[in-house]
């Protein structure tokens, strides 16, 4: 009993040295109020990005290696950010995750956007382009309609002014912590940050 608390108080220890090592208004941001997260009892990682932006279809590959990593108690998932022109984009997003097709749509429409440089905005292009990945079109174009995908995205533009998201590339640990690739400077240095908020929150609950 008595060698399992040091274990305890040495662990607490070493994860305060980490997240002591960032800086809080440099290396990330604290949320002036926490917001709820959708993991149920684990620690959410969550991305706020654009399909149109450069910096977050580069950040992919990287992103991917890293969620490899991503210790147990810990989630992922992604929510497309709305801004100016891009609803569309977010629609079809979550009509693809309804669909199951998420895992093929995402990084074929990166890849469509940015290295083949086609123009896939509007409703039909996304609906043609989904059934270009196989998808049902018909379906494709009832989920990106429905009521449910509708709601999904109006709440994430609510989300997205509450997280205090200013450029994407972002990511929010577990409700309470901005990360952005620009605060970070490169993505070497912003998944050593995510990796001390997440040890960090982990061990909270520990």
């Amino acid at each position: 009993m008595f060698g399992q608390s040091i274990i305890r108080i040495l662990f607490g220890l070493l994860l305060t040295a980490q997240a002591n090592a960032f800086d809080e208004g440099f290396d990330y941001a604290r949320l002036a109020q926490a917001q709820p997260t959708q993991t149920g009892d684990k620690v959410e990682v969550l991305e706020v990005f654009m399909y149109g932006c450069p910096h977050c279809r580069n950040l992919e590959p990287a992103l991917v290696e890293w969620l490899k990593t991503l210790p147990e108690g810990a989630a992922f998932r992604r929510m497309p950010a709305t801004g100016w022109r891009w609803v569309p984009q977010a629609r079809a997003h979550y009509a693809a995750r309804s669909l199951g097709k998420l895992d093929v749509f995402h990084p074929a429409l990166f890849d469509a956007i940015h290295a083949q440089k086609r123009l896939i905005q509007t409703e039909d292009e996304l609906v043609a382009f989904a059934a270009e990945l196989g998808m049902d079109a018909t379906k494709f174009r009832a989920a990106y309609n429905s009521p449910e995908v509708q709601s999904q995205v109006s709440q994430d533009e609510t989300m997205v002014r509450s997280y205090g998201v200013e450029n994407v590339p972002t990511l929010i640990v577990n409700g309470k912590y901005r990360v952005s690739l620009t605060q970070a400077g490169g993505h070497a240095h912003l998944f050593e940050v995510l990796d001390a908020l997440l040890a960090q929150e982990l061990g909270k609950g520990s």
